[in-house]
């Protein structure tokens, strides 16, 4: 019997493969075709429409890498196909690499109307469902040649290293006949054949299902025209279909989705067709299909249809309009979300849902984020004051060590705000309706006994089309069937409310979601961390001077400027560019971008620093200091005139036969003969930081050969070896106070130099490490060590608005799995009483370790923590050389440091001082009494009222009252979401403002983390 069933099962997926497909298209006639060449990049609809053709034929090569084909096809229609349903089939050399990864086309008419997209799993476009015979067809197609990138040291990912050849060939371009009961009998076996493969061979229906298909295909044998069977052949299928599901089957809400990557394999020009292409295509399908529904995620991708393809656009507007395609996800991008800075995380939601109210009229109720390489803990509090409700991920179902427990519940981010969760236990963003599919859905479904819903998002992505014709008629079949979950398209939304219902009392997890891959994201290609992290600076910088120059002058604060600066880095957030997994066009770009960004906020900035300087002829100087803390007598937000250093502020440095010793009256450190750090005694604690042994910014370097994905991963195992960069060039004083000593090194090791100056400034609290890397390196890793005497088996990382403690230790396997994690400005570890933070200007990636030290002569010497930041990488795909170059990284060792000193640390080393000549004093526009409560911007309002909108948090882990003071006359306050509405009553998720003072003073009462949006009226 086991056999037998074998034989069948084969003969079964034979006949599908070899006669029945092959008869969907019964008659061919060849189409006549032209093509055109666009001479670089993309041109313009109406460009490509009456440009000059030439003939081509099938079985002809075109397209080199990047480029872009203009095909114009003719033909007309058969009059003896007068009735039948035609269409034009087009093969443009497709491969194997999938959907999204290769040849992409969007079809038009000629008077310049997008119709579909033409891609491996979409090849058709329909030209009549009953023709009368001899119809003309005139269409064109802009294809993209769009090359494979795959494998390492790959140079096909940039236009000037691809090369010109032509890399696919014409396979196909007909006028066909569609069998349309052909079509229906290949759904009606697949759908039945898939379903009895995944049930037990214990199972009597799974034996019924084969015996019916055997009967269908005895059938179509003997009658040898599949065409003229096929109906026949579906009602043999027909009762097999009919049998409605089992009363406690799971149910499926499938909502249609196309995730695609702003950036990844291709560059962003390429992302805005991509964008075109599938959303042309979905429309289309939902003319034919009015039930189907089809979620985006993604504001910056309509934006982008928006502008390119406006056609396109009118026909998405319209089905937003009929509730079929629905905007979800509230963000800007589907952006990365452990290194994005704590403001422009909240922008990612402000642009985002902003975009869909103008837009469509719609408040998304969900953050939509399938494919971000984990989740910060801070998450779940900028969902709820985004005014949305839900979150929805697939990513962390691919952890390498340990499963997630659940697949519904609620996420509990820092601050103790929680938020409905669900991770499709599909395990795909891009599913099919396969069987396996939906057989693996509920086994693997964590809740079950307790929840009875999950979501399948389903169609191509990547510019794969997004939904077929195929998924919308397996799901029709699935909808009631035997053996199988119940099935119903329908939106996140509905999905959501039903799920909530079903589980009011679902499980929490606190903290952040944790993914166990892609750990290599936190450090590889440098140059775009940098960039992101200095524009996050500036752009703060930027809304605050400016802000404060348009109350106080008649400054012009530049809204349409630094709305579009704004959406410029928000875009380059996206979870392939500032985690440096994309081609090297992306990352190339990236970098331009940046540099563009950066030198536009730095004379906005400029503009407003004289604006507010007064005379810059009296002779005198004024520092701005735009962190939120005070420093060297000027206070936060504000600016003071310039004033010589005290006396007493004063540093020495003296050579001894340790090295260099460097004392600023707080600290004292030591630099010996190779440049290693040996020492570092905080004179106020009286404690020494350095463990006894071990050193202070050691270089060390590891290989980077992770199993999979260069840019993506670093593996665990590469800890196994290491070299400590020990040996020194140059060890020389470089700079002699009062003000500040330095000392210089320089090693050279393989075909790499790194320059570094350790610098102590007169009454720093910090021994500041500047580093300039000319990195030549293939698939290693570089990291900066620093062992430290402090006992604790936790380390704590500064996320979005407020931080996250995380484990030292391997107790278990979730914390052994954390061998590499993601800070922000800082990282600290302490223990009572005492504690040392590590500061940087543009690191993310680290670790912290533990280790046990011995004395002489045996005994325990204590516990030694280890904080290493990754400073570079080299990995050689998808981007082969993403960080060869010079590099200049900042970072600083806070001994003594408490959470609120390193807080402070991390702001003053992003946010250096400002000194330009003038002799004017600058209050702040708004200062706050606590230092525990950080102002996180200040800007006008975006609706250009002229009101001030001031973002702030509790920054220490602890609940506190504060008084927010305004420097100007005014009107009244009120606390806002992060789009800057006021809260309707009872809406606020957690309301901090206690009372708004006669003067226009607010008393706050925040909680641990909590984030506060106020904004001001001018009186």
């Amino acid at each position: 019997m086991h056999d037998d069933r074998s034989l069948i099962e084969t003969r079964l997926a034979q006949a599908l493969r070899d006669r029945i497909r092959p008869k969907l298209y019964p008659r061919s006639v060849p189409l006549e075709l032209e093509a055109w060449h666009a001479p670089g990049e993309p041109v313009p609809v109406a460009e490509g429409l009456t440009a000059t053709y030439e003939p081509v034929k099938t079985g002809q090569a075109w397209g080199r890498p990047w480029g872009t084909v203009w095909f114009r096809v003719r033909g007309s229609v058969p009059e003896d196909w007068a009735g039948a349903t035609v269409e034009a089939v087009m093969d443009l050399g497709f491969t194997g690499a999938g959907p999204g990864f290769q040849a992409e086309a969007l079809v038009y008419r000629p008077d310049a109307t997008a119709i579909k997209s033409l891609n491996p799993r979409t090849h058709w476009v329909r030209i009549a469902d009953q023709a009368a015979g001899g119809e003309e067809v005139l269409l064109y197609l802009e294809a993209s040649s769009n090359p494979e990138i795959d494998g390492p040291v790959s140079r096909m990912g940039d236009w000037d290293t691809a090369g010109d050849e032509p890399i696919y060939r014409l396979r196909r371009m007909d006028l066909a006949v569609f069998d349309t009961e052909v079509w229906e009998l290949v759904q009606d076996f697949e759908v039945l054949n898939q379903l009895m493969l995944q049930l037990s061979t214990d199972d009597v229906r799974r034996w019924e299902i084969l015996r019916t298909l055997e009967r269908a295909v005895d059938l179509l044998d003997f009658r040898g025209d599949v065409g003229a069977a096929a109906a026949e052949a579906r009602r043999v299928l027909a009762d097999a279909l009919a049998r409605p599901a089992h009363a406690s089957a799971h149910r499926i809400s499938a909502v249609g989705h196309a995730h695609i990557d702003s950036a990844w394999l291709w560059p962003l020009r390429e992302t805005v067709r991509k964008v075109a292409r599938t959303t042309s295509n979905v429309t289309d399908l939902m003319d034919r299909h009015p039930g189907f529904v089809f979620a985006m995620s993604q504001a910056q991708q309509l934006e982008w249809i928006k502008e390119h393809r406006p056609e396109v656009y009118v026909r998405v507007k319209e089905k937003v309009a009929s509730g079929q395609f629905v905007p979800v996800g509230g963000m800007w991008v589907e952006a990365d979300t452990n290194m994005p800075g704590s403001e422009a995380m909240a922008r990612q939601f402000t642009y985002g849902k902003r975009f869909f109210l103008q837009e469509f009229g719609i408040e998304t109720d969900e953050a939509w984020l399938p494919d971000s390489f984990g989740y910060s803990a801070a998450l779940p509090q900028l969902v709820r004051l985004s005014n949305s409700t839900y979150f929805l991920t697939q990513k962390i179902s691919w952890s390498q060590f340990n499963k997630f427990p659940h697949h519904t519940f609620w996420w509990e981010g820092i601050d103790g705000t929680r938020v409905f969760t669900h991770f499709p236990p599909v395990d795909t963003y891009n599913a099919s309706f396969t069987g396996e599919e939906m057989a693996h859905a509920v086994r693997n479904f964590q809740d079950k006994g307790s929840a009875t819903r999950s979501l399948v998002p389903f169609g191509w992505g990547d510019g794969g089309g997004g939904p077929t014709r195929e998924m919308l008629a397996r799901a029709q079949r699935l909808a009631d069937l035997e053996g199988s979950p119940r099935v119903e398209i329908e939106t996140p939304s509905a999905f959501f409310e039903k799920a909530r219902a079903d589980y009011p009392n679902a499980p929490v997890w606190l903290g952040e979601l944790y993914l166990e891959l892609h750990r290599g994201t936190y450090t590889s290609v440098a140059t775009t961390k940098q960039g992101n992290r200095r524009s996050e600076h500036l752009l703060r910088e930027a809304e605050l001077w400016s802000a404060t120059a348009a109350v106080r002058t008649d400054f012009p604060y530049r809204y349409e400027q630094l709305d579009r600066l704004w959406k410029t880095m928000l875009l380059h957030q996206f979870h392939d560019i500032l985690p440096g997994s994309g081609i090297a066009w992306v990352n190339r770009e990236a970098r331009d971008t940046y540099r563009e960004v950066m030198s536009e906020l730095e004379d906005i900035i400029g503009e407003a620093l004289r604006a507010l300087a007064g005379d810059s002829t009296a002779g005198g100087a004024v520092t701005f200091n735009a962190a939120p803390h005070a420093r060297g007598g000027v206070r936060g937000l504000g600016a003071a005139l310039s004033a010589a250093p005290p006396e007493a502020a004063r540093v020495t440095v003296t050579w001894s036969d340790q090295g260099w010793v460097l004392d600023n009256g707080l600290l004292r450190a030591v630099i010996d003969g190779r440049g290693l750090i040996t020492s570092v005694r905080d004179h106020v604690t009286r404690r020494e930081a350095i463990a006894p042994g071990g050193y202070g910014n050691l270089l060390q370097i590891h290989p980077d050969l992770p199993n999979n994905g260069d840019a993506w991963d670093v593996d665990h195992y590469y800890r196994h070896t290491v070299t400590d960069l020990t040996e020194a060039d140059e060890v020389a004083l470089a700079e002699d106070g009062p003000q500040a000593v330095s000392v210089r090194v320089v090693r050279r090791f393989r075909n790499s130099t790194i320059e570094q100056t350790l610098r102590l400034a007169a009454g720093s609290p910090r021994l500041d490490i500047d580093t300039t890397v000319d990195w030549r390196e293939t698939r290693t890793i570089l990291k900066a060590a620093f062992a430290l005497d402090v006992h604790t088996d936790r380390s704590t990382s500064e996320t979005q608005f407020g931080h996250v403690q995380r484990p030292t230790h391997t107790n278990t396997s979730w914390d052994a799995a954390k061998f590499e994690i993601c800070a922000h400005r800082w990282i600290h570890v302490g223990e009572p009483r005492y504690g040392v933070a590590v500061v940087n200007d543009s690191t993310y990636g680290h670790d912290v370790t533990r280790s046990r030290r011995a004395e002489e002569g045996g005994g325990d010497g204590g516990i030694t923590t280890t904080v290493r930041l990754s400073l570079l990488r080299s990995p050689t795909f998808p981007d082969p050389d993403p960080d060869r170059g010079v590099h200049r990284l900042g970072y600083a060792l806070v001994p003594g440091a408490t959470i609120g000193d390193a807080v402070r640390e991390g702001y003053r080393v992003n946010l250096p001082e400002r000194t330009i000549p003038g002799d004017a004093e600058v209050p702040p526009l708004v200062a706050v009494d606590d230092d525990a409560v950080v102002i996180e911007a200040v800007k006008l309002a975006d609706d250009a009222s002229g009101d001030v909108v001031v973002r702030m948090y509790e920054a220490h882990g602890g609940r506190t009252q504060a008084l927010l003071t305004p420097g100007f006359a005014a009107a009244g306050a009120v606390e806002t979401d992060l789009l800057e509405r006021p809260w309707a009553d009872g809406r606020a998720p957690r309301p901090a403002v206690t009372s708004v003072r006669a003067d226009g003073a607010v008393e706050l009462a925040l909680r641990p983390f909590q984030i506060v949006t106020l904004r001001l009226a001018r009186a």
